[in-house]
Protein backbone atom coordinates (compact mmCIF):
# COMPACT_ATOMS: atom_id res chain seq x y z
CA UNK A 1 0.00 0.00 0.00
CA UNK A 2 2.91 2.43 0.43
CA UNK A 3 5.57 3.04 -1.52
CA UNK A 4 8.52 3.12 1.04
CA UNK A 5 12.01 5.02 -0.08
CA UNK A 6 15.45 4.39 1.15
CA UNK A 7 15.70 7.55 3.69
CA UNK A 8 12.32 5.71 5.22
CA UNK A 9 10.36 8.94 4.11
CA UNK A 10 6.85 8.60 3.49
CA UNK A 11 5.55 7.00 0.51
CA UNK A 12 4.01 10.07 -2.62
CA UNK A 13 0.92 7.98 -3.40
CA UNK A 14 -1.85 9.51 -1.93
CA UNK A 15 -3.13 7.48 0.81
CA UNK A 16 -7.12 6.16 -0.22
CA UNK A 17 -9.31 5.69 3.50
CA UNK A 18 -12.90 4.83 3.48
CA UNK A 19 -14.82 5.99 6.66
CA UNK A 20 -18.12 4.25 7.30
CA UNK A 21 -20.24 6.49 9.96
CA UNK A 22 -18.85 9.22 8.78
CA UNK A 23 -21.42 11.37 10.10
CA UNK A 24 -21.34 10.09 13.31
CA UNK A 25 -20.18 11.30 16.49
CA UNK A 26 -16.84 9.45 16.61
CA UNK A 27 -17.07 8.92 12.56
CA UNK A 28 -16.82 13.00 11.66
CA UNK A 29 -14.01 13.14 14.70
CA UNK A 30 -12.15 11.00 12.88
CA UNK A 31 -13.33 12.77 9.08
CA UNK A 32 -11.68 15.99 11.06
CA UNK A 33 -8.73 14.25 11.86
CA UNK A 34 -7.93 12.88 8.09
CA UNK A 35 -9.00 16.61 7.07
CA UNK A 36 -6.35 17.95 8.94
CA UNK A 37 -3.84 16.81 6.51
CA UNK A 38 -1.05 16.91 4.79
CA UNK A 39 0.61 16.75 7.61
CA UNK A 40 4.26 17.46 8.54
CA UNK A 41 5.15 14.38 10.01
CA UNK A 42 7.74 12.31 7.44
CA UNK A 43 6.34 9.27 8.30
CA UNK A 44 2.81 9.52 7.40
CA UNK A 45 1.82 10.02 3.94
CA UNK A 46 2.10 13.18 1.99
CA UNK A 47 -1.67 13.42 0.77
CA UNK A 48 -4.63 11.18 1.03
CA UNK A 49 -8.28 10.99 -0.30
CA UNK A 50 -10.95 10.61 1.88
CA UNK A 51 -14.30 8.38 0.75
CA UNK A 52 -16.60 9.51 3.66
CA UNK A 53 -19.32 7.09 3.96
CA UNK A 54 -23.15 7.65 5.53
CA UNK A 55 -26.69 6.41 5.54
CA UNK A 56 -27.62 10.43 5.12
CA UNK A 57 -25.30 12.17 3.00
CA UNK A 58 -24.44 15.78 4.27
CA UNK A 59 -26.49 18.56 2.33
CA UNK A 60 -24.13 20.44 -0.36
CA UNK A 61 -21.71 22.71 1.32
CA UNK A 62 -22.81 26.32 2.60
CA UNK A 63 -26.27 24.91 3.56
CA UNK A 64 -27.42 25.20 6.66
CA UNK A 65 -25.55 21.98 8.70
CA UNK A 66 -23.50 20.75 6.40
CA UNK A 67 -20.51 18.96 6.09
CA UNK A 68 -18.12 19.30 3.10
CA UNK A 69 -18.82 17.81 -0.64
CA UNK A 70 -15.71 17.04 -2.74
CA UNK A 71 -13.17 19.14 -2.96
CA UNK A 72 -15.09 22.03 -0.73
CA UNK A 73 -14.98 22.97 3.11
CA UNK A 74 -17.50 24.71 5.22
CA UNK A 75 -16.58 28.24 7.03
CA UNK A 76 -15.85 26.69 10.94
CA UNK A 77 -18.53 26.51 13.65
CA UNK A 78 -21.08 26.23 10.52
CA UNK A 79 -22.11 23.17 11.39
CA UNK A 80 -24.55 23.10 14.81
CA UNK A 81 -24.95 19.48 16.29
CA UNK A 82 -28.52 18.37 16.11
CA UNK A 83 -30.84 17.51 18.87
CA UNK A 84 -30.46 14.77 21.56
CA UNK A 85 -30.19 10.90 21.27
CA UNK A 86 -32.82 9.04 22.90
CA UNK A 87 -30.70 6.46 25.49
CA UNK A 88 -28.63 3.91 23.81
CA UNK A 89 -28.09 0.18 25.37
CA UNK A 90 -24.43 1.22 24.27
CA UNK A 91 -22.66 4.00 26.11
CA UNK A 92 -19.58 4.25 23.17
CA UNK A 93 -21.30 4.10 19.88
CA UNK A 94 -21.67 6.30 17.25
CA UNK A 95 -24.86 7.47 15.53
CA UNK A 96 -24.51 7.44 12.09
CA UNK A 97 -26.66 10.37 11.27
CA UNK A 98 -25.52 13.01 13.59
CA UNK A 99 -22.76 15.15 12.33
CA UNK A 100 -20.11 17.16 14.21
CA UNK A 101 -18.45 20.39 13.49
CA UNK A 102 -16.63 21.07 10.67
CA UNK A 103 -12.61 20.29 10.57
CA UNK A 104 -10.41 23.44 12.29
CA UNK A 105 -8.51 23.26 9.29
CA UNK A 106 -10.83 25.85 6.88
CA UNK A 107 -7.72 25.32 3.97
CA UNK A 108 -7.55 21.83 3.74
CA UNK A 109 -6.67 20.19 0.80
CA UNK A 110 -7.54 16.78 1.07
CA UNK A 111 -10.52 15.51 -1.74
CA UNK A 112 -13.45 14.29 -0.20
CA UNK A 113 -15.94 11.88 -1.81
CA UNK A 114 -19.35 11.50 0.26
CA UNK A 115 -21.00 7.94 -0.67
CA UNK A 116 -24.62 7.16 0.35
CA UNK A 117 -24.65 3.73 1.89
CA UNK A 118 -26.70 1.08 4.02
CA UNK A 119 -25.18 -1.49 6.30
CA UNK A 120 -28.82 -3.02 5.81
CA UNK A 121 -28.74 -2.79 2.22
CA UNK A 122 -25.90 -4.96 1.13
CA UNK A 123 -26.31 -4.04 -2.67
CA UNK A 124 -25.61 -0.39 -1.53
CA UNK A 125 -22.13 -1.66 -0.40
CA UNK A 126 -21.08 -2.58 -3.84
CA UNK A 127 -17.99 -0.79 -4.73
CA UNK A 128 -17.57 1.49 -1.47
CA UNK A 129 -14.15 0.47 -1.11
CA UNK A 130 -12.97 0.30 -4.54
CA UNK A 131 -9.56 1.47 -4.95
CA UNK A 132 -9.30 2.01 -1.17
CA UNK A 133 -6.30 1.24 0.60
CA UNK A 134 -8.02 1.45 3.97
CA UNK A 135 -11.49 0.76 5.30
CA UNK A 136 -12.24 2.09 8.73
CA UNK A 137 -15.73 0.69 10.19
CA UNK A 138 -17.17 3.34 12.60
CA UNK A 139 -21.08 2.84 11.98
CA UNK A 140 -23.62 0.55 13.72
CA UNK A 141 -26.82 0.05 15.01
CA UNK A 142 -27.33 0.86 18.60
CA UNK A 143 -30.80 0.40 19.56
CA UNK A 144 -33.03 -2.31 21.26
CA UNK A 145 -33.99 -4.08 17.73
CA UNK A 146 -32.14 -7.71 18.01
CA UNK A 147 -33.37 -8.23 14.63
CA UNK A 148 -31.99 -4.60 13.73
CA UNK A 149 -28.82 -4.69 15.12
CA UNK A 150 -28.20 -8.32 13.41
CA UNK A 151 -28.84 -7.08 10.26
CA UNK A 152 -26.70 -3.96 10.38
CA UNK A 153 -23.77 -5.07 12.59
CA UNK A 154 -23.42 -8.64 11.76
CA UNK A 155 -24.54 -9.19 8.11
CA UNK A 156 -23.84 -5.28 6.91
CA UNK A 157 -20.16 -5.42 8.71
CA UNK A 158 -19.73 -8.81 6.83
CA UNK A 159 -20.78 -7.69 3.83
CA UNK A 160 -18.74 -4.51 3.91
CA UNK A 161 -15.96 -6.50 5.05
CA UNK A 162 -16.23 -9.06 1.57
CA UNK A 163 -16.16 -5.97 0.01
CA UNK A 164 -13.06 -4.64 1.01
CA UNK A 165 -11.53 -7.90 0.74
CA UNK A 166 -12.75 -7.93 -2.88
CA UNK A 167 -11.26 -4.67 -3.62
CA UNK A 168 -7.80 -5.38 -1.97
CA UNK A 169 -8.21 -3.00 0.91
CA UNK A 170 -4.61 -3.78 2.41
CA UNK A 171 -6.04 -2.20 5.98
CA UNK A 172 -9.21 -2.74 7.93
CA UNK A 173 -9.35 -0.60 11.57
CA UNK A 174 -13.06 -1.54 13.14
CA UNK A 175 -14.88 0.39 15.97
CA UNK A 176 -15.91 -1.83 18.39
CA UNK A 177 -17.02 -1.13 22.33
CA UNK A 178 -16.07 -1.89 25.54
CA UNK A 179 -20.04 -2.87 26.46
CA UNK A 180 -19.36 -6.30 25.14
CA UNK A 181 -17.56 -7.10 28.10
CA UNK A 182 -20.81 -7.03 30.21
CA UNK A 183 -21.84 -6.20 34.01
CA UNK A 184 -18.41 -6.35 35.22
CA UNK A 185 -16.91 -4.72 37.57
CA UNK A 186 -13.90 -5.13 36.02
CA UNK A 187 -10.30 -3.85 36.90
CA UNK A 188 -7.71 -3.96 34.64
CA UNK A 189 -7.77 -6.76 32.86
CA UNK A 190 -5.98 -6.62 29.03
CA UNK A 191 -7.84 -8.35 25.81
CA UNK A 192 -8.40 -11.99 26.68
CA UNK A 193 -8.12 -11.98 30.15
CA UNK A 194 -11.67 -11.24 30.34
CA UNK A 195 -14.34 -13.27 28.53
CA UNK A 196 -17.08 -11.07 26.46
CA UNK A 197 -20.44 -11.56 27.96
CA UNK A 198 -22.70 -9.24 26.06
CA UNK A 199 -25.99 -8.11 27.78
CA UNK A 200 -27.57 -6.08 25.10
CA UNK A 201 -29.03 -6.55 21.62
CA UNK A 202 -26.45 -4.20 20.32
CA UNK A 203 -23.36 -5.22 22.31
CA UNK A 204 -23.89 -8.78 21.12
CA UNK A 205 -23.98 -8.02 18.00
CA UNK A 206 -21.20 -5.66 17.66
CA UNK A 207 -19.20 -8.61 19.13
CA UNK A 208 -20.75 -10.95 16.49
CA UNK A 209 -19.66 -7.83 13.53
CA UNK A 210 -15.91 -8.25 15.06
CA UNK A 211 -15.39 -11.86 13.66
CA UNK A 212 -15.62 -10.87 9.80
CA UNK A 213 -13.01 -8.14 10.37
CA UNK A 214 -10.28 -10.17 12.15
CA UNK A 215 -11.36 -12.97 10.09
CA UNK A 216 -9.75 -10.67 6.69
CA UNK A 217 -6.56 -9.51 9.21
CA UNK A 218 -8.11 -6.39 10.72
CA UNK A 219 -8.07 -4.23 13.60
CA UNK A 220 -10.48 -3.70 16.09
CA UNK A 221 -10.51 -1.13 18.53
CA UNK A 222 -12.71 -1.48 22.08
CA UNK A 223 -12.60 1.78 23.96
CA UNK A 224 -14.71 3.02 27.27
CA UNK A 225 -16.89 5.78 27.28
CA UNK A 226 -16.60 8.49 24.93
CA UNK A 227 -16.46 12.03 26.04
CA UNK A 228 -16.17 15.21 24.22
CA UNK A 229 -18.70 17.58 21.85
CA UNK A 230 -21.30 15.94 20.80
CA UNK A 231 -21.63 13.28 23.55
CA UNK A 232 -25.19 12.76 24.07
CA UNK A 233 -25.39 9.85 26.13
CA UNK A 234 -22.61 9.67 28.87
CA UNK A 235 -22.84 12.92 30.59
CA UNK A 236 -26.46 13.50 29.96
CA UNK A 237 -26.56 9.82 31.38
CA UNK A 238 -24.51 11.52 34.67
CA UNK A 239 -26.41 14.33 34.85
CA UNK A 240 -29.77 12.12 35.34
CA UNK A 241 -27.97 9.72 37.72
CA UNK A 242 -26.40 13.11 40.14
CA UNK A 243 -30.27 14.52 40.09
CA UNK A 244 -31.51 10.88 41.26
CA UNK A 245 -28.47 10.06 43.58
CA UNK A 246 -27.43 13.30 44.69
CA UNK A 247 -24.01 11.93 46.68
CA UNK A 248 -20.50 10.96 46.45
CA UNK A 249 -21.48 7.56 44.37
CA UNK A 250 -19.53 4.63 47.06
CA UNK A 251 -17.07 7.20 47.38
CA UNK A 252 -16.62 8.15 43.82
CA UNK A 253 -13.47 5.19 44.03
CA UNK A 254 -14.94 3.30 40.46
CA UNK A 255 -12.08 3.47 38.01
CA UNK A 256 -13.10 4.00 34.19
CA UNK A 257 -11.67 3.67 30.93
CA UNK A 258 -12.44 6.69 29.28
CA UNK A 259 -11.32 8.78 25.95
CA UNK A 260 -11.86 12.00 24.41
CA UNK A 261 -13.23 11.73 21.04
CA UNK A 262 -10.54 14.06 19.45
CA UNK A 263 -7.74 11.90 21.16
CA UNK A 264 -9.38 8.51 19.65
CA UNK A 265 -9.89 10.17 16.42
CA UNK A 266 -6.15 10.31 16.39
CA UNK A 267 -5.60 7.41 16.99
CA UNK A 268 -7.62 5.98 13.71
CA UNK A 269 -6.01 8.54 11.55
CA UNK A 270 -2.40 7.06 12.82
CA UNK A 271 -4.03 3.76 11.77
CA UNK A 272 -4.60 4.64 8.68
CA UNK A 273 -2.08 6.35 7.49
CA UNK A 274 1.17 4.82 9.17
CA UNK A 275 3.53 3.83 7.17
CA UNK A 276 3.27 0.02 8.11
CA UNK A 277 -0.01 -1.47 10.06
CA UNK A 278 -0.06 -2.79 13.52
CA UNK A 279 -0.64 -6.62 13.72
CA UNK A 280 -4.59 -7.47 13.13
CA UNK A 281 -6.57 -8.41 16.58
CA UNK A 282 -8.46 -6.69 19.13
CA UNK A 283 -7.03 -3.68 20.76
CA UNK A 284 -8.91 -1.76 23.76
CA UNK A 285 -8.86 1.75 23.11
CA UNK A 286 -9.24 4.25 26.22
CA UNK A 287 -6.88 6.28 27.38
CA UNK A 288 -4.02 4.26 28.96
CA UNK A 289 -4.98 6.13 33.11
CA UNK A 290 -8.34 5.11 34.16
CA UNK A 291 -10.36 7.80 35.48
CA UNK A 292 -11.87 7.80 38.76
CA UNK A 293 -15.63 8.62 39.02
CA UNK A 294 -15.42 10.90 41.29
CA UNK A 295 -12.34 12.90 39.70
CA UNK A 296 -14.96 12.39 36.76
CA UNK A 297 -17.82 14.55 38.16
CA UNK A 298 -15.98 17.06 40.03
CA UNK A 299 -13.81 17.93 36.58
CA UNK A 300 -17.94 18.58 35.49
CA UNK A 301 -18.82 20.25 38.43
CA UNK A 302 -16.08 22.43 37.97
CA UNK A 303 -16.86 23.49 34.50
CA UNK A 304 -19.93 24.37 35.35
CA UNK A 305 -21.77 20.96 33.46
CA UNK A 306 -23.34 19.75 36.55
CA UNK A 307 -24.62 20.73 39.74
CA UNK A 308 -22.62 20.51 42.54
CA UNK A 309 -25.53 18.51 44.88
CA UNK A 310 -27.03 20.47 47.34
CA UNK A 311 -25.78 23.49 45.84
CA UNK A 312 -28.70 26.34 46.16
CA UNK A 313 -27.13 29.03 44.14
CA UNK A 314 -27.65 29.83 40.21
CA UNK A 315 -24.85 31.54 39.96
CA UNK A 316 -22.76 28.17 39.05
CA UNK A 317 -20.90 25.53 40.61
CA UNK A 318 -18.26 25.02 43.17
CA UNK A 319 -14.52 24.12 41.98
CA UNK A 320 -13.53 20.70 42.22
CA UNK A 321 -11.22 18.78 44.78
CA UNK A 322 -8.21 17.78 43.55
CA UNK A 323 -7.40 14.54 42.11
CA UNK A 324 -5.46 12.82 39.75
CA UNK A 325 -6.17 14.20 36.16
CA UNK A 326 -8.33 17.00 37.24
CA UNK A 327 -6.32 20.06 35.41
CA UNK A 328 -9.10 22.72 34.98
CA UNK A 329 -9.75 25.78 33.60
CA UNK A 330 -11.33 28.13 35.96
CA UNK A 331 -15.01 27.74 36.66
CA UNK A 332 -17.33 29.58 38.28
CA UNK A 333 -17.26 29.10 41.90
CA UNK A 334 -20.06 29.48 44.79
CA UNK A 335 -19.40 32.81 47.07
CA UNK A 336 -20.43 30.22 49.93
CA UNK A 337 -20.57 26.82 48.69
CA UNK A 338 -23.23 24.03 49.36
CA UNK A 339 -22.47 21.03 51.81
CA UNK A 340 -20.26 18.72 50.72
CA UNK A 341 -22.29 15.81 48.57
CA UNK A 342 -22.80 12.94 51.62
CA UNK A 343 -21.04 9.62 50.74
CA UNK A 344 -23.34 6.34 49.89
CA UNK A 345 -22.64 3.28 50.19
CA UNK A 346 -23.29 1.11 46.98
CA UNK A 347 -26.36 -0.48 48.00
CA UNK A 348 -27.66 2.85 49.58
CA UNK A 349 -26.92 4.00 46.10
CA UNK A 350 -29.07 1.65 44.79
CA UNK A 351 -32.15 2.05 46.84
CA UNK A 352 -31.89 5.88 45.96
CA UNK A 353 -32.06 5.22 42.05
CA UNK A 354 -34.74 2.57 42.71
CA UNK A 355 -37.07 5.08 44.53
CA UNK A 356 -36.40 8.15 41.82
CA UNK A 357 -37.50 6.70 38.48
CA UNK A 358 -35.76 7.65 34.98
CA UNK A 359 -34.20 6.33 31.56
CA UNK A 360 -31.01 5.35 33.22
CA UNK A 361 -31.02 1.46 34.49
CA UNK A 362 -29.05 -0.02 37.04
CA UNK A 363 -26.76 -1.93 34.86
CA UNK A 364 -25.78 1.53 32.92
CA UNK A 365 -25.33 3.25 36.23
CA UNK A 366 -22.72 0.54 37.49
CA UNK A 367 -20.92 1.11 33.93
CA UNK A 368 -20.40 4.58 35.07
CA UNK A 369 -19.81 4.46 38.34
CA UNK A 370 -17.96 1.08 39.29
CA UNK A 371 -14.96 -0.33 38.25
CA UNK A 372 -15.19 -0.91 34.61
CA UNK A 373 -11.41 -0.43 33.33
CA UNK A 374 -9.63 -2.14 30.80
CA UNK A 375 -5.55 -1.88 30.19
CA UNK A 376 -5.40 0.15 27.28
CA UNK A 377 -1.69 1.22 26.51
CA UNK A 378 -0.56 -1.63 23.45
CA UNK A 379 -2.56 0.09 20.63
CA UNK A 380 -0.99 3.26 21.26
CA UNK A 381 2.80 2.04 21.85
CA UNK A 382 1.87 0.21 18.57
CA UNK A 383 0.28 2.83 16.60
CA UNK A 384 3.17 5.39 17.57
CA UNK A 385 -0.04 7.66 18.94
CA UNK A 386 0.58 9.94 21.93
CA UNK A 387 -2.67 9.58 24.03
CA UNK A 388 -2.89 13.19 25.07
CA UNK A 389 -3.05 14.64 28.54
CA UNK A 390 -6.33 12.62 29.76
CA UNK A 391 -9.85 12.73 29.06
CA UNK A 392 -10.84 14.93 32.04
CA UNK A 393 -8.02 17.79 30.84
CA UNK A 394 -9.90 17.56 27.22
CA UNK A 395 -13.50 18.51 28.89
CA UNK A 396 -12.38 22.18 29.34
CA UNK A 397 -12.52 21.87 25.36
CA UNK A 398 -15.85 20.68 25.43
CA UNK A 399 -17.29 22.00 28.58
CA UNK A 400 -19.53 24.55 26.93
CA UNK A 401 -21.00 22.26 24.30
CA UNK A 402 -22.30 19.92 27.04
CA UNK A 403 -23.46 22.79 29.16
CA UNK A 404 -25.57 24.20 26.14
CA UNK A 405 -27.29 20.43 25.23
CA UNK A 406 -28.15 19.81 28.61
CA UNK A 407 -29.89 23.46 28.75
CA UNK A 408 -31.81 22.37 25.85
CA UNK A 409 -32.77 18.88 27.03
CA UNK A 410 -33.78 20.54 30.20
Amino acid sequence: MVRDVADGAAATAPRRVVVTGATGFIGSAVVRGLLAYPNPDSVLPRSIHLRAVARKPPEPAGAPGSLPYPGSLPPPDSLPFPGSLTSPESLTSPDSLRASPPPPRPDTTVPVEWVTADLADPTSLRGVCEGADVLLHLASDIGRDEERCELVNVRGTAALVGEAVRAGVGRIVQLSTAAVYGAGPHAGPGVGEVEPAPLSPASRTRLAAERPVLEAGGTVLRPGLVLGAGDRWVVPALAELLHRVPARWDGGRGLLSVVAVEDLARLFARLALAPEAVPGGVYHASHPVPVRNGDLMDTLIGHGVLPRPGATSSQGATSPQDGPGSALAPGPVLASGPAPAPDLSWDACLERLEAVPGRVSERQFALLARDHWYRSDEVWKVAGCDPGPGPLVRLAEAADWYRSHLQARA
